[in-house]
């Protein structure tokens, strides 16, 4: 017996199976990128990126296969716990790898950070030079 290409269930299961070719590949480039990248700024890249539209193409072929509507909110909110979390994790995994110098400095082409971090550290040294004995 073999599927007919006109029928509905014929074209859900190709979009799924697609959909989770494509997914499990961004996921598989997101953990290669994890071990492959050589410095935390680019490792973080990695995880992020493709890690969320793998994630979604994953989600969404879950759907298609299980041609139920009900499934459908539970997916969608999946993902956006996952659109959510995702950049704010990376952001403070970046800035701590930042201060605690985690980074190769080479492979940056700028560095937007460093007139911040050096300004707040002045005004630190100020305050403490100051000698009032009270805590800011």
């Amino acid at each position: 017996m073999s599927p007919d290409p006109t029928g509905l269930d014929f074209w859900i299961d190709l979009f799924s199976a697609v959909f989770m070719v494509v997914g499990a590949v961004m996921s598989l480039g997101a953990a290669i990128g994890l071990l492959r990248f050589p410095d935390l700024l680019s490792r973080m890249h990695a995880a992020t990126k493709p890690q969320v539209l793998g994630l979604f193409l994953l989600l969404a072929a879950i759907g298609l296969q299980m041609r139920t509507w009900w499934v459908w909110p539970v997916l969608v909110v999946a993902w956006i716990f996952q659109l959510l979390t995702v950049p704010v994790s990376a952001h403070m995994v970046g800035r701590a790898g930042y201060r605690t110098k985690h980074l190769h400095r080479e492979l940056l082409t700028a560095d937007e950070l460093e007139a911040v971090v050096q300004k707040a550290a002045a005004k630190t040294a100020r305050e403490d030079s100051s000698g009032d004995g009270q805590l800011h």
